[in-house]
């Protein structure tokens, strides 16, 4: 007698989420078409070279992993809320009338989002989008979808099960099923033949907690080494499920909400933030723009063949080459980065302060980084006033500002007293965490002048009506 209970599936081992569950082919169907496919083509396979935290790892000697270990994370958490969510889906459709998915589409639908969700990421993740994709007023998801629709429409549609059953006869993943939920703010109104159950789960992949931020919080403070407090994954998921109105929250998973939320604001606080990190992201600003234009001139949209192969990897082993060019503007960028290449950081910390702001950052909206720096140096001794010194204002929004008003975020707290659904309780929930937390820093190239660069900032911020407690570097 052959025994096929475990045929069609395999497992990948991780460090966070123990064991992984993926759909292979059955067992005399080597044409089947599975999550294997998706995982095996060469733009998932590219996320194996881009990091996961940019300049973080040379900060953190352990956290050299990828966004391809990161996305596969994201599928698991994605695919454990679809089984957890479904019944509570299936019971809200049906009071609005509305049709509702097979549960093996439903968690094949969000776990191959999760996959997908940072194909679009170039070289140095986020940083790529900010001082590269934003000159052609593109990001990340932005190509995301772009490279789901041309890529994926043959492998999508083939597939036909989850890891767990077969979808419905008529079933069938569309690209842009994955593009909707992939891109944060996406609207209803922007897409064509979108269900309407697809919008109820938007804010698993663009809230308060999602798949995305829920396994990086976990990944990245594991690889780093970072203790973050407690993450309760297993509650936080137990408490959610869906309404009418879509993701609602037990009263009673609240603490574990602010529990994640406070873990993830650390994370930021003391990793993506850290001082290091930002300093050597000033250096990068300096040249980073014109080293990806001298790789790859263009707009990537217009040439996403072409963009396949841009990753951290070929950046890092292409401007190695530099120092020894014969160009000048390439040597200069090569001297640069071997600076950076061999942890030379180039701009010390001369003074920190750390704002958290239960309001829009009043005092921010007047006064900018660059307005800041010409104040300082206006304040500094005359003798100092040439000094090269760089403003750096890192804004973390650990939760909504307006927890009520949150579009297609908007989460619902469930009170089993007065068996209501509303958003109102969340005001209640967040007031013991900032809306926003600023850090402040003014960075010089050496620690000669520490005080009098500390002595002017505080000026500058006390004349612009902001008051804070600050500290000093303590190099």
């Amino acid at each position: 007698m052959e025994y096929r209970f475990h045929d069609g599936i395999a497992l990948i081992a991780d460090p966070i989420h123990k064991y992984i569950v993926f759909t292979v082919p059955k067992k005399g169907d080597s044409n089947e078409v599975t999550e294997k496919d998706i995982i095996d083509t060469p733009w998932v396979q590219r996320l194996r070279s881009i990091y996961q935290l940019q300049s973080a790892r040379w900060v953190y000697p352990s956290a050299e992993h990828s966004r391809f270990q990161h996305s596969i994370g994201a599928m698991d958490i994605a695919g454990k809320f679809a089984i957890h969510l479904y019944p509570s889906l299936k019971e809200s459709l049906k009071s609005q009338n509305e049709p509702f998915p097979s549960p093996y589409f439903f968690e094949e639908i969000l776990r191959i989002t999760a996959l997908l969700h940072d194909i679009g990421h170039g070289p140095f993740g986020h940083f790529f989008d900010d001082n590269f994709l934003a000159s052609y007023s593109l990001d990340h998801e932005i190509l995301g979808e772009m490279i789901i629709k041309k890529e994926f429409p043959g492998v999508l549609e083939g597939i036909r099960r989850s890891p767990h059953g077969y979808f419905d006869e008529g079933e069938i993943i569309r690209p842009e099923y994955i593009g909707y939920l992939m891109r944060k703010g996406g609207q209803m109104a922007d897409y064509e033949n979108i269900p309407f159950w697809l919008s109820l789960v938007q804010p698993l992949f663009s809230g308060v907690y999602t798949v995305d931020n829920l396994d990086y919080v976990l990944r990245d403070s594991y690889m780093c080494g970072v203790a973050v407090g407690p993450i309760d994954l297993e509650r936080l998921m137990y408490y959610t499920f869906l309404t009418e109105k879509g993701i609602t929250l037990h009263r009673a998973g609240s603490g574990a909400l602010t529990m994640f939320l406070n873990s993830r604001l650390y994370l930021y606080q003391n990793v993506y933030y850290h001082r290091t990190t930002r300093a050597i992201d000033l250096h990068l600003k300096e040249i980073f723009h014109d080293t990806i234009s001298n790789l790859f001139p263009g707009d990537p949209s217009k040439k996403l063949d072409e963009y396949l192969n841009l990753t951290d990897w070929f950046v890092l082993e292409e401007v190695k080459k530099w120092v020894q060019s014969r160009r000048r503007d390439l040597k200069r960028l090569g001297e640069e980065w071997s600076k950076i290449l061999s942890r030379q950081v180039k701009w010390k910390m001369a003074y920190e302060s750390i704002l958290p702001v239960s309001e829009p950052l009043r005092g921010f909206t007047f006064i900018k980084e660059k307005d800041l720096e010409r104040e300082i140096r206006r304040l500094l001794p005359p003798s100092l006033r040439k000094k090269e010194i760089r403003v750096d204002m890192a804004i973390q929004d650990p939760r909504p500002i307006n927890p009520l008003s949150m579009g297609d975020k908007q989460i619902y707290i469930y009170n089993p007293s007065t068996r209501e659904v509303s958003k109102e309780p969340l005001r209640e929930f967040f007031q013991y965490i900032p809306a926003r937390v600023a850090q402040l820093r003014i960075y010089a190239l050496d620690h000669d002048h520490d005080r009098e660069i500390s002595e002017a900032a505080e000026k500058a911020m006390n004349q612009s009506g902001y008051h804070f407690s600050a500290f000093r570097t303590n190099i």
